[in-house]
């Protein structure tokens, strides 16, 4: 019972509560909201919620439709199951302790490393037969924007948290679709931009790039500016383009 509490509280109402509070505690105006991946999911929320707090958004690598108020009889876990099967890596984090126990037997540098050098479009799939994480005594080289320092300190930070904190939102992936439903059908009413890289892995989810360049994202958030593809980027686009990604922000936040 306390661990299904204790997963109940990352929610979307937990965690925009939580931007909420952070935001009233440093300044009563508006503020730019810049969010990537999970972030940038948890920032749709907080526009949905509460655009009343927020001056701008720009978002990274997550559309609106990843995530969004959708059909509240619908299970997302579901539809990703249908076109990627159970080893898709969000299913395969819905069991409670059962990636965590694979994570501590690969070890969670060698985790840390495949994680941040995956840059293809293909799906993650990780099997149980563990053979993602490559074996024990193979060297994973860093890419050019990351480095041995930047691996050190995530590796520090899991192994003293451990990954649970860092998959119990994908547990609650069904249940955040039943407790948007009230928000089915509502638009983001925020000046938006959004970038993604041309070979992040969810640009090339099912449907996701009808999505951004087709004419529903713009529904969805009418407040949208053009969307922007990064050439040469995968999923951690703001460390791989960390300048490119600056100007945008600078230059979308500026016209403010």
């Amino acid at each position: 019972m306390s661990m299904i509490l204790y997963i109940l509280l990352y929610t979307c109402f937990h965690m925009v509560g939580d931007m909420i509070a952070v935001i009233s505690a440093l300044t009563e105006d508006k503020v730019f909201v810049v969010g990537h991946d999970w972030g940038a999911l948890i920032a749709w929320y907080l526009c949905l919620f509460r655009p009343d707090k927020v001056k701008a958004l720009v978002n990274l690598s997550v559309p609106f439709s990843l995530g969004g108020p959708i059909d509240p009889t619908v299970k997302p876990l579901d539809v990703l199951r249908k076109f990627y099967g159970d080893d898709f890596y969000m299913c395969r984090f819905q069991e409670v302790g059962e990636i965590e126990a694979e994570i501590s037997e690969v070890g969670v540098e060698r985790v840390v490393r495949r994680i941040l050098t995956y840059r293809t479009p293909r799906p993650l799939i990780l099997p149980k037969d563990k053979s993602f994480w490559g074996p024990k005594d193979e060297t994973i080289p860093l890419p050019s924007w990351l480095t041995e320092e930047d691996v050190a300190y995530y590796v520090s930070k899991f192994e003293e948290k451990g990954y649970t904190g860092g998959v119990n939102y994908y547990r609650n992936f069904d249940r955040n679709n039943e407790l948007l439903a009230p928000w089915v059908g509502c638009k983001i009413q925020v000046p938006t931009k959004f970038a993604i890289g041309e070979q992040d892995l969810v640009y090339h989810f099912p449907g996701a790039r009808e999505y951004i360049h087709g004419p529903k994202f713009k529904e969805d958030v009418p407040l949208l500016e053009e969307p922007v593809v990064i050439e040469g980027a995968a999923h951690f686009v703001n460390q791989e383009k960390p300048q490119e990604i600056l100007q945008l922000i600078v230059d979308f936040i500026s016209k403010f």
